[in-house]
């Protein structure tokens, strides 16, 4: 379902941060049978897998996520191990006016990995940018338009700015993060939830571990600064 040869063979970008994009990284003839899988999200947010319904395709492309041999080339590319780290995946339907602010993400991220899932995108809003500085989104490094089958990754960093203009309508993104912990990444065998109380609020999502409430981590946050709902790629 993957060209990890592909990804294998993009060279990384170093300045001013680790990140490499790999247009049609999803081959092209699982696209259609991933899209009609795809979860079921109506509302705008980020939900762990543990809060939508998918079917058998996108079963197996998150199966491919999670194999050793997928983990093998981010390890390789980002020179970094990851064998030890637990992993995050949410999905992303909905876009909202308020979306897409500047931020790095949080510091329990350490790889951040974008696959978008959309056929075909004209809006000039709703395309990610990477970013030279945390307080000008047209300063920006290159516009990712979020394509059917494109990925983006990148070593989450204190200078990792990146954010998109306004768009408000369906745009189907797949994050999967490897985090620094397990009190971060949400627990397979527990259903998270995801909530979100105010503008000023984090969406966040919260498991349990030990029988206890606990903060998993929140969606494209900046931990030196509160962040909004709308901060998500």
């Amino acid at each position: 379902m993957l060209e990890l040869e592909k990804f294998r063979n993009t060279p990384l970008t170093s300045e001013p941060f680790d990140f490499l994009i790999v247009p049609e990284f999803v081959k092209p003839d699982v696209r259609a049978a991933i899209d009609k899988d795809y979860p079921e999200v109506s509302r705008p947010g980020s939900f762990p897998l543990g809060e939508v319904s998918y079917g058998p395709a996108f079963t197996k492309l998150v199966e491919e996520m999670r194999s050793d041999e997928f983990r093998q080339a981010f390890e390789e590319k980002f020179n970094v191990n990851l064998a030890n780290r637990p992993d995050m995946i949410t999905v992303r339907g909905c876009c909202s006016e308020k979306d897409g602010k500047i931020h790095t993400d949080s510091e329990t991220k350490i790889i951040t990995i974008l696959i978008y899932m959309n056929s075909g995108w004209e809006s000039s809003g709703g395309r990610l940018r990477l970013l030279r500085s945390g307080n000008n989104l047209d300063d920006m490094l290159l516009e990712v338009p979020p394509t059917e089958g494109t990925l983006l990754a990148f070593r989450r960093s204190n200078n990792s700015w990146h954010g998109h203009k306004p768009f408000s309508g369906p745009r189907r993104v797949i994050q999967f993060n490897w985090v620094t912990s397990e009190a971060v990444g949400a627990p397979r065998a527990e259903s998270p939830s995801v909530f979100g109380v105010d503008e000023k609020t984090p969406r966040r999502v919260l498991g349990r571990e030990k029988g206890r409430l606990v903060l998993l981590g929140d969606f494209e946050g900046n931990a030196e600064r509160p962040t909004s709902n709308a901060e998500l790629s």
